[in-house]
């Protein structure tokens, strides 16, 4: 409360120099000098006096009226405002809360997405595999993919071939990368027909100038059911 008192303080005497200055200022700009005359020095200073009188007793009644009319109810305000604010705090606590579980959510299932987005398998290293699927595995790492590639070219390949060598179609695509047609495959070698590093060759060449990686290969055949 002494706060606010001193401030109505500091208004009160800011109105009391206004008050005196105003009037000051009025006789200062009269430009009829025998109407100053007429008026009699005690007189106007009389007057200042009753309106500087009039203007303190006026702030003064607003000022302490104010104490009495609000003490009490500035208390209950207070209380009020108080619950009001516990409220408020506790609504934006549990909005907050509420927030967060969701940005939890949210980023523990983009991490799992990003973990796995190709929903494949990923191996832990080559061993995992044998025959053919090793050597693709090795081949592919040889070429800067990492296990994650190696996984959708597993799967790529699974679903092309079996990864046989001598895998053939009826529309004349052939072996494990089923190169159409098969002799395609001759670019990399002329034991296309038999050799399966020859013909992985091919397909990892064939996968990155046309798809970039053996994971885009793979989305691709995931949507139209080829690559």
């Amino acid at each position: 409360m002494i706060p606010l008192l001193t401030r109505y303080g500091a208004r009160l005497a800011a109105v009391l120099v206004l008050a005196l200055g105003a009037v000051i200022a009025v006789n200062a700009v009269t430009d009829d000098p025998s109407e100053q005359d007429a008026q009699h020095p005690s007189q106007a200073a009389a007057e200042q006096q009753a309106e500087a009188e009039e203007a303190y007793e006026e702030v003064r009644y607003l000022h302490v009226n104010y104490i009495e009319e609000t003490a009490g109810a500035d208390v209950a305000t207070k209380v009020d405002a108080l619950a009001d604010f516990a409220a408020d705090r506790a609504a934006s606590l549990n909005s907050a809360q509420e927030d967060a579980d969701q940005a939890a959510a949210e980023a523990e299932a983009e991490a799992e997405a990003n973990a796995n987005p190709t929903s494949v398998d990923i191996p832990a290293s080559c061993e995992e595999y044998s025959g053919n699927k090793a050597t693709g595995c090795a081949m592919a790492l040889e070429n800067g993919h990492d296990l994650e590639q190696v996984g959708c070219l597993v799967a790529l390949w699974d679903r092309e071939s079996g990864w046989n060598e001598y895998a053939a179609n009826g529309i004349g695509a052939y072996g494990i990368p089923q190169a159409l047609p098969g002799d395609k495959m001759a670019s990399a070698g002329s034991d296309w027909e038999t050799n399966p590093v020859t013909q992985i060759k091919w397909g990892l060449g064939y996968i990155e100038g046309r798809y970039g990686t053996p994971c885009e290969a793979w989305a691709h055949s995931e949507d139209v059911g080829w690559y």
